[in-house]
């Protein structure tokens, strides 16, 4: 089944699958299916699924500890981004574009609440199809430290330019500049190439690990066969649980394969927790398996917020957003398969996303791959819950880098195979621009 003919199935299983419950006029009410939270107050994002049983619950309840805890030495770092998950991810919503070492650790835990990927382009990877790390760097760059100094000072600053709409109207763009010095004040060696991402929201991750491979597959076009102008294609990447090269999904460049992954590089490598995928050499953990595994299990089941009321004007905005193309990679319907908590499996959810990695253009290039994804490709972000960003946090801003202060300015940074609908709306009258932005405020 091609691209065009699956994604269509999937956007007609929507509404019947979930007409039950109620829906806004498209049947994506129920953004999360049956774990759907009904709240879209600054809380929407910490409820766990309504469908869990009672041991559930409790399971995440004792999963929020870890995640919110702020960590001391001898567990914190040495090197560290920041000493809780909830420091980048506050309400577990979006955390902000800020880095640097003048957050310090001693006021309220406020540290970085982004990082700096960094690797070379030659050389020997740990793990097959990997990246290269940067000799007394690895992969990734730390700006605090426990009796040490940091890896690096980072100092954040933002480059503006306009862009005219179609009638001439103009949108300011930033764009993020680093200043990154080693503690003896000398910059980064040369050919240390470097990306920096801010923390995304971690609402329904579960139900995103359990859209199975099969339909990401079938979703995926790299030779653009259709002839749509979109080539989504799967970043394989390296499993350090299986010790096998699987389909990745989670992170900007869908780099990590699955929760138990993502959780594991985050504890290692923006705390400087081992834990029991990347354990100390003689084996110990500062997390227990006991905190890691709960702490996996609070990620997977952190419920989606129901779709808000739409008004005539969102109505039209939903049917522009198909009409300038943006369901080319923004899949709004997608089916879960088998998983091992229950209540995530055979879900029909609506989030907005092919899960895959797409060209975005040279504007959004980090000029460094990662497993399969080039510079300029990155992974479709789900929409679910992004009009409630800047309501969870007031300062939260959009893409991968946080550059974005509006949706609107989020939609005109798009390029490479999103430039056609980019134009779609940037040449669009003011009143439909209006419309697909309250669509999205919606969901």
């Amino acid at each position: 089944m091609n691209r065009g003919a699956l994604a269509a199935l999937l956007v007609v299983a929507g509404p019947l699958a979930v007409a039950a419950c109620g829906d806004n006029g498209v049947g994506d009410e129920r953004q999360g299916g049956a774990t759907t939270v009904d709240d879209r107050s600054a809380l929407a994002f910490t409820h766990f699924a309504t469908n869990l049983t009672p041991d559930e619950i409790q399971q995440a309840q004792a999963g929020k500890g870890p995640f919110n805890f702020h960590w001391e030495p001898p567990q914190l770092g040495p090197l560290f981004n920041n000493d809780a998950c909830a420091g980048c991810h506050s309400s577990n919503g979006r955390g902000l574009s800020q880095i640097g070492n003048e957050f310090d650790i001693d006021i309220n835990g406020a540290n970085s609440q982004s990082l700096i990927r960094c690797s070379l382009v030659d050389g020997t990877p740990d793990v097959p199809g990997g990246d290269v790390p940067a000799p007394g760097f690895g992969l990734q760059l730390h700006d605090h430290a426990i009796g040490a100094l940091p890896q690096i000072h980072a100092t954040l600053a933002w480059d503006e330019h306009p862009v005219l709409y179609g009638d001439n109207t103009m949108v300011m763009l930033r764009a993020p500049h680093l200043d990154i010095v080693t503690p003896d004040g000398n910059p980064l060696p040369s050919d240390i190439l470097t990306s920096y991402r801010a923390a995304p929201a971690i609402i329904g991750l579960g139900l995103l690990e359990a859209v199975d491979d099969a339909t990401l597959e079938a979703l995926a076009d790299p030779d653009d066969a259709d002839g749509d102008g979109i080539s989504g294609h799967i970043n394989h990447v390296w499993d350090p649980v299986a010790n096998a090269t699987v389909v990745g999904r989670f992170g900007w460049k869908a780099n990590a394969p699955n929760l138990r992954g993502q959780v594991a590089g985050a504890f290692a490598g923006d705390i400087g927790l081992s834990n029991k995928v990347f354990p100390e050499t003689d084996g110990q953990r500062d997390v227990s398996d006991d905190q890691f595994d709960q702490t996996v299990f609070f990620a997977s089941v952190i419920a989606v917020p129901a779709a808000g009321v739409r008004t005539a004007a969102a109505y039209r905005g939903r049917a522009l957003f198909d009409d300038f193309g943006c369901t080319g990679c923004h899949i709004p319907t997608v089916v879960t398969g088998d998983h091992p908590i229950a209540e995530l499996a055979h879900q029909t959810i609506h989030p907005y996303t092919d899960l895959l990695v797409h060209d975005m253009g040279d504007e959004l290039t980090d000029s460094r791959r990662d497993f399969e994804a080039t510079g300029r490709e990155w992974r479709t972000p789900a929409l679910w819950g992004i009009g409630l960003t800047q309501l969870v946090q007031s300062q939260a801003t959009f893409l991968h880098d946080g550059r974005a202060r509006t949706l609107e300015e989020a939609i005109i940074w798009h390029g490479g195979e999103a430039m056609a609908a980019r134009e779609a709306f940037r040449t669009a009258a003011k009143q439909d621009r209006d419309a697909l932005i309250e669509f999205l405020r919606t969901l």
